[in-house]
């Protein structure tokens, strides 16, 4: 049957599928070709800088360590200044509604880029608080190579950490393919727009969603299938949901949230050393140092 499927055939099917999909091809869209391929090359060369003998594919001498982070940093300055340019250069024109070149945005890219590169001492420093939190956190933990390398906790983690940054500077995407990738490889949904603090770690991780407006306090510790989420979404006037309000919980220092737990809303506070138990459902705040779990459930057993 393939001979059937022509040059003709083939280039008419062409047609039509961009036809359908042009809106989302060349119509109005801010990101460039290749941009989830790119973003995760920047994000390789950045962890890469800051554990090359975890993330690196090369052998690094002790003697060459210097050399090889410069190397990695440079590279991904350079792309990195070209993704923001091309998404705030896309995003002027769709803006604008016409196709003119930007030096300001680029001028504007550039500084972001720069800024962003500063703040990776940093970034590195919460990081490894993060390895700390995992490691006297979870009895199994053997090695920090073992969490760098096995974790999808500190997987996750490192990739919003990145992408928060990015947040911050408002640029548009970037931050969401970042932690979706993470989402993507990990179960982990962070979304960028979260706030974390240091000493942060995700046991197990899998299911576990935290939602862009949840502020997360330092040393805290969340286990597998844990919800930080929105209560509900408020409509406004043409039925669409309200954006840029506060709908996530917060959740203070030295808390720890067991599998399975749900807590929403935007005015919902865990209070400073609270425990929170599996499968726990909460909507209201709970006062520091609480410790809050379900009856014991009885179960049927027959033969």
């Amino acid at each position: 049957m393939l001979k059937d499927l022509n040059e003709l055939a083939i280039r008419d099917l062409a047609r039509e599928i961009v036809s359908i999909n042009s809106h989302n091809i060349t119509g109005e869209t801010i990101s460039g070709f290749g941009m989830k391929q790119k973003v995760a090359a920047v994000v390789r060369l950045i962890r890469s800088a800051m554990f090359p003998n975890i993330y690196d594919n090369m052998v690094v001498k002790e003697s060459a360590l210097e050399k090889i982070v410069e190397k990695r940093l440079q590279e991904a300055a350079v792309l990195l200044d070209c993704i923001i340019a091309e998404v705030m250069v896309n995003q002027c024109h769709l803006q604008k509604r016409e196709r003119t070149d930007c030096d300001k945005c680029r001028e504007n890219a550039r500084k972001i880029t720069l800024h962003f590169m500063k703040q990776l001492p940093e970034i590195a420093r919460l990081l490894n608080t993060d390895i700390e939190a995992a490691y006297c956190g979870d009895p199994a933990a053997v090695s920090n190579e073992e969490i760098l390398l096995s974790y999808p906790g500190f997987e996750a983690v490192s990739i919003y950490r990145l992408a928060h940054a990015l947040y911050e500077r408002h640029i548009p995407l970037l931050p969401r393919i970042m932690t979706e990738q993470a989402h993507s490889a990990t179960g982990i949904d962070i979304h960028p727009g979260a706030h974390i603090g240091e000493y942060f770690f995700i046991d197990h991780g899998t299911g576990v969603v935290i939602g862009e407006t949840c502020t997360i306090g330092r040393h805290v510790k969340i286990y597998q299938g844990v919800t930080l989420g929105a209560k509900s979404f408020e409509l406004d006037c043409n039925g669409n949901p309200v954006k840029g309000v506060k709908r996530h919980p917060d959740i203070e220092d030295n808390v720890i949230i067991y599998s399975g737990a749900t807590i929403l809303g935007g005015d919902t506070v865990i209070g400073e050393g609270s425990v929170i138990g599996g499968n726990v459902w909460l909507t209201h705040s709970i006062e520091p140092h609480t410790t809050v779990y379900n009856s014991t459930p009885s179960p049927i057993i027959t033969k």
